[in-house]
């Protein structure tokens, strides 16, 4: 539902700014007040074309806001049209593309009428209405054709050229071969190898440097030795009585570090012919990190997907066999599923053209036909609107024949028949041609609609207007140096003055205010008679 609207510097309009709500919403105001404006700021906030001629005289820029409800969520939505270079569009702030807005809107707002954003007009819209209409499941049709995808995909991938198919075997069971004869058991024996070839490397050079600590600490002269002259010379001598227990506790860890140096000494091997095969294992590790992977518990994957490959293209006559039936199982499913997808849209369509003529009817087209027409190979996908607004013409493509406001009231005579679609509706020139009783017809069928949507109706009829929940009045006013466009909420009494306005041509008017609090006493019964029908 869109909350609330702000519009600056678009077209003759300054600054405005609207709280809006759910149910009917008519605009209305004197012709050339600015009414479109509000449809045109609604078109810039779903994507619709952006030009510098619509910024308004004397500004640099004009700036449409939009604030959404969207279930739990609240979007806010803004398109700046400057007056010479392209137009940009934020959702919550982050920059957007103008497409990227309209299929968000495609989802949440629907605009009929003069303006672009006409998705009536599309087929695939066209088509999910009568599936909506009728009821048709497409879950099986869908399920079915996802199947035989897949199946599809399989075969594929087991290569229909038996040269290809040779080629890839042969490097398949080289891959194999090469990493199956490594015989890696372990994805970090790598690691490992590297630490081991340190080691014994550096065999000879540690030997050495462990002998030659060992007789700087025990041989004849060294530290043992001259530690043994410091403690004779303190023993017994009451001063030192303390540092010659201390030096006595170097003297026994000195001796514990010989020991475990002549330990490590005796266990150091030079062994030139291991310290070779370690070389020549990691090499080989190596190479299949650089052919099959980052580390060797890639290098490990790759080999089981090559052997799960191998046997598959080995098995390819029987593999290849086994997924034909099953494809052809599959393609027979989505036959039957077209089918009978096509059944329940044929038998839909006709129902629905007779729905929406006999609707058409109650809005001033009384002469008008609509039919739904159903074409190509099932599931019939081809579906495609046809309207004649004249008895005695054939049906022809919806784009190609409903001016504006029959397209809007064709919108409106769909949306009486299914109560689905976008959460908000705007309608302009829904009442184009119309007046008398249809008027009255068509402004109860607004508010009807507006049980189940935000509707926002552009309109010049009183009949049409008196039906709405909330009435935004635009007034024009020029002060010698430009023309401005402002738009109010109007309370009941500026409800009163606006419709005699409408009705009499005149706001004064006694007999336009008798006859506009008629009609606002007849639109306020027809409300109450919606919300009893729709309360639960």
């Amino acid at each position: 539902m869109l909350a609330e609207l702000s519009v600056r510097d678009l077209g003759i309009v300054e600054d405005l700014a609207l709280v809006l709500g759910p149910g009917l919403t008519a605009v209305t105001g004197e012709t050339g007040a600015g009414k479109t404006m509000i449809v045109n700021a609604i078109s810039l906030l779903t994507g619709g074309r952006a030009q510098g001629e619509m910024v308004r005289r004397g500004a640099s820029e004009a700036v449409v806001e939009g604030r959404f409800l969207l279930g739990d969520d609240e979007v806010v939505v803004t398109r700046v049209v400057p007056s010479g270079g392209r137009s940009r569009a934020y959702v919550n702030g982050r920059m957007v593309t103008a497409a990227h807005l309209a299929e968000l809107a495609r989802r949440h707002v629907d605009l009929h009428g003069q303006h672009s954003h006409q998705s009536l007009l599309s087929t695939s819209v066209q088509r999910r209405l009568l599936d909506r209409y009728g009821g048709v499941d497409l879950e099986a049709l869908v399920g079915a054709r996802e199947t035989l995808a897949g199946i599809e995909r399989r075969l594929a991938d087991l290569g229909g050229d038996a040269r290809a198919r040779a080629h890839e075997i042969d490097l398949l069971r080289y891959q194999v071969e090469e990493i199956s004869g490594a015989g890696i058991s372990d994805p970090d024996e790598d690691r490992r190898l590297e630490a081991e070839e340190d080691l014994l490397a550096d065999a000879t050079s540690h030997i050495e440097a462990a002998a030659s600590a060992r007789e700087s600490l025990g041989g004849e002269g060294g530290v043992s030795d001259r530690l043994g002259e410091a403690l004779m010379a303190l023993a017994a001598k009451a001063p030192f009585t303390e540092l010659h227990r201390r030096l006595g506790a170097v003297g026994g860890e000195l001796e514990d570090i010989a020991a475990e140096l002549r330990n490590l000494e005796e266990s150091l091997e030079m062994d030139p012919e291991r310290l070779e095969f370690v070389r020549r294992r990691r090499q080989l590790l190596r190479d299949l990190i650089r052919k099959y992977g980052d580390d060797l518990g890639e290098v490990m994957s790759f080999g089981v997907d090559a052997r799960r490959r191998l046997d598959e293209l080995e098995r390819h006559e029987e593999v290849a066999a086994e997924l034909e039936a099953a494809a052809a199982a599959a393609a027979a499913e989505v036959d039957l599923r077209a089918r009978e997808v096509a059944t329940a849209r044929a038998a839909a369509a006709l129902p629905l053209g007779k729905e929406v003529s006999g609707r058409l009817g109650d809005l001033a087209l009384p002469k008008a036909s609509f039919e739904v027409r159903c074409s190509g190979p099932p599931p019939m996908d081809q579906v495609e609107f046809l309207f004649s607004a004249n008895a005695g013409h054939d049906p022809l493509p919806l784009s190609r024949v409903a001016s504006g406001g029959e397209l809007a009231r064709v919108m409106l005579a769909l949306r009486l028949v299914l109560t689905a679609g976008p959460e908000t509706l705007v309608f302009d020139e829904v009442d184009a041609g119309i007046g008398g009783r249809a008027a009255l017809t068509v402004g109860e069928s607004l508010c009807r609609l507006g049980a189940d949507h935000q509707v926002l109706v552009v309109s010049h009829l009183p009949q049409v207007a008196a039906f709405a929940d909330r009435h935004v009045v635009v007034h024009k006013s020029d002060d010698g140096s430009g023309v401005m466009s402002t738009a109010l909420v109007a309370d009941d009494d500026a409800r009163v003055v606006e419709l005699a306005r409408m009705l009499a041509g005149r706001p004064d008017s006694e007999s336009g205010r008798t006859h506009a609090t008629e009609l606002l006493e007849l639109a306020a019964a027809a409300r109450t008679r919606r919300d009893r029908e729709t309360s639960p």
